[in-house]
């Protein structure tokens, strides 16, 4: 009987534990399941637990609960770490390992799968994917997704709303989405605008350099038109700088933030506006469980059911990709494509048509999101 070791790395995301519900309710009928606790800095320190029965049970309850019930975190899988990664395997006789994770996770598994080969050891590894940026690549999206999309539309018309009661006060607003280096998120922030009035009056998107003498143009005229603006910006999005905004720098890897402040202190001051606020929209965009799309809870689980499949037929050094399928309904198939395809792919980054055609992009995104976002009625 196989016996895997399954870890969650990376970011959480509102259904990454579905994904793990959906793996360990198929794998534990053909496998011993090892959980790995705290990602790949467990799988380096040997903190692994057999899942038993009440283990099995507890990870069940989850499947509906936002975070990663085995602790996830961000950890270098450097060369030590990756000896004591496969001493600890090769104790714990472990013939397989399951990651979920975005970009950083695949990248690992492909480099663990390397050198246990180098090692002589034979070792089936495999990835759900997960993040909220989208930018995995080799897949029409990935879980988590959906549901931080759907905040992020759901929280600007509400808060374009609220501007709007109080422009009286407050001119402009600019909110920072998540999204790394890519603009799938903030680009999501446009769905549900109906009204001219309602914002996001722009989208700052890091796959378009932004001009600030244009942007003072664009923020001029909607001042002028409905006396307030509201803006949305990605936090990788380029200011003035070459590299975007980061607050710190941890085990190599950029915290980015702070870019919608610096726009809105260039703005306040060119424009001699009062009243001009920066807000990040925060950790609720992958953690509300209240957002939760209903279509991405539920790709998240067969995701994890379908890697289950692929491990019992013997596949190996694969990602499980979701693939769209060409129909007037939403409908998708899943795929196993190679780790390596995937880390040579690199980051995903918005197509240039949903950029200049943002109803193309609305009509790819509006499935993803789930139902029950109702229309608000003119201003």
């Amino acid at each position: 009987m196989k016996r895997i070791a399954i870890l969650q790395a990376g970011g959480p995301t509102q259904v990454l534990n579905a994904s793990l519900a959906g793996f360990v309710n198929t794998a534990k009928q053909f496998s011993q399941l090892v959980f790995v606790q705290g990602g790949y800095e467990g799988l380096a320190k040997g903190d692994f637990y057999e899942a038993d029965e009440k283990k099995l049970a507890w990870v069940q309850a989850h499947r509906g609960v936002p975070g990663a019930c085995l602790a996830s975190g961000r950890f270098p899988l450097n060369e030590q770490a990756l000896q004591q990664s496969l001493h600890h395997l090769k104790e714990k006789c472990i013939d397989t390992v399951v990651g979920i994770g975005g970009n950083g996770t695949m990248a690992a598994l492909q480099k663990l799968s390397s050198y246990a080969a180098k090692d002589g050891m034979s070792l089936q590894v495999a990835g759900i994917p997960k993040t909220v940026d989208n930018d995995i690549g080799c897949t029409d999206h990935a879980p988590g997704f959906g549901s931080a999309a759907r905040y992020v539309a759901a929280s600007v018309r509400d808060m374009s709303r609220d501007l709007l009661a109080m422009k009286n006060f407050e001119k402009i607003r600019i909110l920072e989405t998540m999204g790394r280096h890519t603009g799938w998120l903030a680009a999501a922030s446009g769905l549900l605008r109906d009204y001219e009035e309602e914002g996001p009056h722009f989208i700052g998107l890091p796959e378009v350099r932004t001009d600030p003498d244009e942007l003072c143009g664009i923020v001029s005229n909607a001042l002028s038109k409905h006396g307030c603006a509201l803006l949305v910006v990605s936090e990788g999005m380029l200011w003035d700088k070459t590299s975007p905004v980061a607050r710190a720098e941890v085990n190599g890897r950029q915290m980015l933030g702070g870019v919608s402040q610096a726009i809105a202190e260039y703005l306040g001051e060119t424009l001699n506006v009062n009243g001009v606020r920066s807000e990040l929209l925060g950790m609720n965009q992958r953690s509300l469980s209240l957002a939760v799309s209903d279509i991405d809870r539920k790709e998240a689980y067969e995701v994890g059911e379908q890697c289950a499949s692929f491990i019992e037929s013997e596949k190996t050094g694969f990602m499980v990709s979701i693939l769209r399928q060409d129909s007037y309904t939403y409908t998708t198939t899943l795929k196993a494509v190679p780790l390596q395809r995937v880390a040579e792919y690199g980051e995903q980054c918005l197509p240039a048509r949903f950029i200049t055609h943002h109803e193309e992009y609305s009509d790819w995104l509006r499935p993803l999101v789930g139902e029950g976002l109702k229309s608000y009625p003119a201003p």
